[in-house]
């Protein structure tokens, strides 16, 4: 899924920033206790990562037992935080919805307590700055889209006589 979107007037910068949407999953278990999402940091400098977790549930064979999951990334002032995000447990509350809880690249989810196995899924949101000039292409061919169609004209009065 992929749509533009206007830049926020917050920012103070004038253009357009356009977002691609990617499924994203994760397994936690006491094998493999913590999953870092970074984006992808071989690509370009103007792209932003974002981790929208939606679910988080117990997997196939998870025992009766509490499994705290929990997630550490950066908060508004740019300090490391670690809040819990879901306890379950098979008999009572064996997966959570976090709607659409969103977060900046890098974040860490992290198996707290438990054995697992726990997934989490989401989206991989990547967010790039559109140029103005490919705005303004997009722009000039939809206006001469609209200048091919014929003109209309209005409906002559019969005059009495």
């Amino acid at each position: 899924m992929s749509f533009q979107d206007d830049e926020s007037s917050d920012a103070g910068l004038s253009g357009q920033s356009r977002l691609e949407s990617f499924l994203f999953s994760c397994e936690l278990s006491s094998k493999v206790p913590f999953y870092t999402f970074q984006g992808d940091e071989e690509e370009e400098e103007d792209l932003e990562h974002f981790l929208e977790l939606r679910t988080v549930c117990l997997g196939n064979g998870a025992k009766e037992e509490s499994n705290v999951v929990e997630v550490t990334a950066m908060n508004h002032q740019g300090k490391t935080i670690s809040v819990p995000i879901a306890n379950l447990h098979i008999k009572c509350l064996p997966m959570v919805s976090l709607g659409e809880f969103e977060l900046k690249a890098p974040v860490t989810i992290r198996l707290k307590a438990g054995t697992g196995p726990v997934s989490v899924s989401g989206l991989h949101l990547i967010v790039s700055q559109v140029e103005n000039s490919d705005v303004s292409e997009d722009e000039d061919e939809e206006e001469e889209e609209e200048e091919e169609l014929p003109a209309i004209k209005p409906a002559k009065k019969k005059q009495k006589q």
